[in-house]
């Protein structure tokens, strides 16, 4: 049975990746970052031993010899003062640090995947034409530490995958590397470890919306790229279990979604918030500043992306679970 090291394994994404490699045969031992929240984890997989929770990498040293890491712990969030001690430091030091410590200790290791992001890739806010895995954010170290905190954040992301490329080039490690890029990530909360003050930072807009803190919004036609939860977990597994994944990046998308396409979704599954809902009127065409092709990872990985409607579905479905 192969052996994966899982960091972060109560974060929104590393849960679902944490379901999808038990429910594939995987033995998994995870990091998270509570002792509650590692207790959580073991009442819904009564298989799980606790000696397969670790509360730091410590277990990536001592544990058993593992075939595969996926490490996933990387917040995605704008809550923060200092840009490079809270933000900058950290993302990149967690990242190399669990690059060193795999070739130094395990040995085993065959592959490493990454959780990266869109952030990554993107131009924001002069965006290139086409979006995929060639393109790469040009932000600066100097722009990343001034006031704006999401240069602060894409900085983050691509300071941290740009350094596990240059270990892997430089060091020369028993195992390959690859890279998911994400969007905006929706979809159902794993309800165990949730509640509404703890969501991700994008599906707190789907419950924004659904509580009425959207009602008076004036811009049906903003938009950005999505992808569901699941579809990205499946991503990073995938990549372990397809040999050709190895030394790729991953730029997972399903499409655009809308402000009023989001109230649509929400009002056709849920009508029982639709009083909460923004009032567009008429239904405006959306003009998208760019394109993208995600099309690598449905060829190399078989992902086949969830709608929209679906996603936001579910969403609000696991919403009402924690309090909604």
């Amino acid at each position: 049975m192969p052996k994966v090291f899982l960091t972060g394994g109560s974060g929104f994404i590393a849960a679902h990746v944490l379901n999808i490699l038990l429910e594939h045969g995987f033995e998994v031992v995870t990091t998270v970052r509570s002792q509650q929240k590692g207790n959580k984890i073991l009442e819904a997989y009564p298989k799980l031993s606790r000696e397969q929770l670790s509360y730091d990498c410590t277990a990536l040293k001592s544990g058993p010899a593992f075939d595969y890491v996926i490490h996933t712990a990387s917040p995605f969030h704008y809550n923060f003062t200092d840009p490079v001690a809270e933000v900058l430091e950290p993302a990149v030091k967690g990242t190399t640090g669990i690059l060193k410590a795999t070739k130094a200790y395990v040995p085993s290791v065959k592959r490493v995947v990454i959780t990266s992001s869109f952030a990554a890739i993107t131009h924001a806010p002069n965006h290139v034409k086409l979006y995929d895995e060639s393109v790469w954010n040009p932000v600066t170290w100097e722009e990343a530490t001034k006031d704006n905190k999401f240069t602060t954040y894409r900085g983050s992301k691509t300071f941290a995958e740009k350094a596990a490329w240059d270990f892997v080039k430089n060091e020369k490690p028993n195992f390959d590397l690859a890279t998911i890029n994400p969007p905006f990530v929706f979809g159902p909360v794993i309800g165990y470890l949730n509640s509404l003050d703890s969501l991700n930072t994008s599906n707190e807009k789907i419950r924004d919306f659904a509580q009425g803190k959207y009602k008076q919004d004036t811009n049906p036609t903003e938009n950005s790229l999505w992808v569901d939860v699941r579809d990205v977990a499946l991503a990073h597994v995938k990549a372990i279990e397809v040999a050709e994944a190895g030394g790729q990046r991953f730029f997972t998308v399903e499409g655009f979604f809308s402000h009023q396409g989001l109230a649509e979704a929400i009002r056709e599954t849920h009508p029982k918030y639709a009083s909460n809902l923004p009032e567009y009127g008429s239904k405006k065409e959306i003009t998208y500043l760019f394109d993208f092709d995600a099309s690598k990872s449905v060829k190399v990985l078989g992902i086949k992306y969830r709608s929209f409607k679906e996603s936001a579905s579910d969403t609000i479905t696991s919403l009402i679970k924690v309090g909604l």
